[in-house]
């Protein structure tokens, strides 16, 4: 294959793992606080590290399968790969929701915020104006939308170390527990286990974006750091949360001090620092809704060239790579296209549906360790392989299953109508299962491996 006609490999370990903090938006724990205080009574960072548990454990199955598998694909690749392309079709399927969404949505908050600002202007110009911006960065090459990303990244950690710093100073006036040594944050009298939980199923979904780094592989500079990268993002984000919610909830044992509990963000900036700060501190909200942007943008154009290079959806177009940039141009375009959509004034069961996508690819790449590993390598007859490759993944999965239970019934229903639309479309591809879908062989030589970008 010509190397006009691959991604370029251009990302390093650090770059992969920024593009996936951005895609988690460090600086959500501040605006879901208030919900996850009421749902938890109380105890957000201890919801924040079951949630880090969980992930951990579907973060260390991607590890595994990216090895196997150095391909763009993720979850629609491994599952396609160790069990069956029907089956991969259907998860990418189900996959591709979650992260087509995504751009839609931060598309959504970024006119929120600024129609907050100028409520006289016309919502659609923001729309259009950023869907612009962020479709154009992701089209000239994936080491702009790194580098941007990092830089925003960079800005959002950077204010939360600084609310870590005035907190301090609050905590020494005396503010909410009077001290940062006290564990009313991780465990009170009022604490139940089903209250966790609940907060746990909430917050799990900030960690959406240690997955989609995956989607990263073939631009990796080295792709044996991808396991690497996946599990540092998942524990360097499940830190940040655990860290700043611990703060917010010494500062803020209940949620009495708030007007509003949807979004306590800038309360939260205004009680801390002032109302100076707490322009910043938007600011810095605004910065980590555009570095997900740039991150889930890039990520879903890239599943839809496997798809497409593979054949399941149309390979001239999905499958096309541009010549001089040597990015899924055209996939990039349709991901801006449909991010326009955000101009509607309503986008309730669309984020809801979100969650969909991302459970089903977390169970199947679980079990996409136990089918490999298991099934084909027979990598089960030493306590470690059973433990490795069959123990640990089956508690992914189960622990996934506890957030399946815990889905919201608006995402159920819409997730299986897209599901069923999916599998009318694989009906038709393959005319009723009368042809296969096509195999894409992972050939090493298809991607090249200079550094410039």
């Amino acid at each position: 294959m010509s190397e006009k006609n691959t991604l370029k490999r251009s990302l390093g370990l650090w770059a992969i793992v920024g593009l996936g903090l951005g895609y988690m938006t460090p600086t959500v724990v501040f605006d879901t606080f208030g919900i996850v205080s009421e749902e938890t009574n109380g105890v957000v960072p201890l919801a924040y590290l079951a949630a880090l548990v969980v992930m951990l454990f579907t973060a260390i199955s991607y590890g595994k399968m990216v090895n196997v598998f150095p391909s763009a694909g993720s979850a629609y690749t491994y599952t396609r790969e160790t069990m069956n392309p029907y089956l991969g079709f259907m998860v990418g399927w189900a996959a591709l929701l979650d992260y087509l969404l995504l751009p839609m949505v931060n598309a959504l908050i970024i006119r929120i915020y600024m129609v907050s600002i100028f409520p006289d202007a016309p919502a659609w110009i923001w729309v259009v104006g950023y869907v612009v911006i962020i479709t154009a960065i992701n089209l000239w090459s994936m080491n702009s939308t790194s580098n941007l990303n990092s830089l925003l990244v960079i800005f959002e950690i950077v204010l939360i170390a600084v609310f870590l710093v005035l907190a301090f100073v609050k905590f020494t006036q005396g503010m909410g527990q009077g001290t940062i040594l006290t564990t009313e944050p991780l465990f009170h009298s009022n604490v139940h286990f089903s209250a966790i939980l609940t907060g746990a199923t909430v917050v799990c979904f900030s960690f959406i974006g240690f997955d989609a780094v995956t989607m990263y592989t073939e631009e990796a500079v080295d792709q044996k750091t991808m396991p690497r990268a996946i599990i540092l993002t998942a524990l360097i984000g499940g830190c940040i949360f655990f860290i700043a919610s611990y703060f917010a909830q010494a500062l803020f044992p209940d949620v009495s001090h708030f007007k509003m509990t949807d979004d306590t963000l800038p309360e939260i900036g205004l009680y801390v620092g002032g109302t100076v700060f707490k322009l910043i501190f938007i600011a810095g909200a605004f910065a980590a809704t555009v570095a997900s942007g740039l991150a889930s943008h890039a990520s879903v154009s890239r599943l839809l060239y496997v798809m497409g290079r593979n054949g399941v959806l149309p390979r001239k177009f999905f499958g096309y790579i541009h010549p001089r940039f040597r990015t899924p141009a055209f996939n990039v375009v349709l991901v801006g296209v449909v991010s326009l959509l955000a101009i509607s004034p309503s986008l309730e069961l669309i984020s809801s549906v979100i969650n969909f996508g991302a459970l089903i690819a977390f169970t199947f790449v679980n079990l996409s360790v136990i089918a490999h590993f298991v099934f084909r390598k027979k990598r089960y007859k030493t306590t470690k392989d059973l433990f490795s490759y069959l123990i640990m993944p089956l508690i992914g999965a189960g622990l996934t299953g506890i957030l399946w239970y815990n889905l919201q019934g608006d995402a159920l229903i819409g997730g299986l109508v897209w599901s069923a639309v999916g599998f009318i479309y694989m009906l038709f591809l393959t005319k009723f299962f009368r042809t296969k879908i096509s195999h894409f062989e992972f050939e090493k030589a298809d991607v090249p491996t200079e550094l410039n970008g």
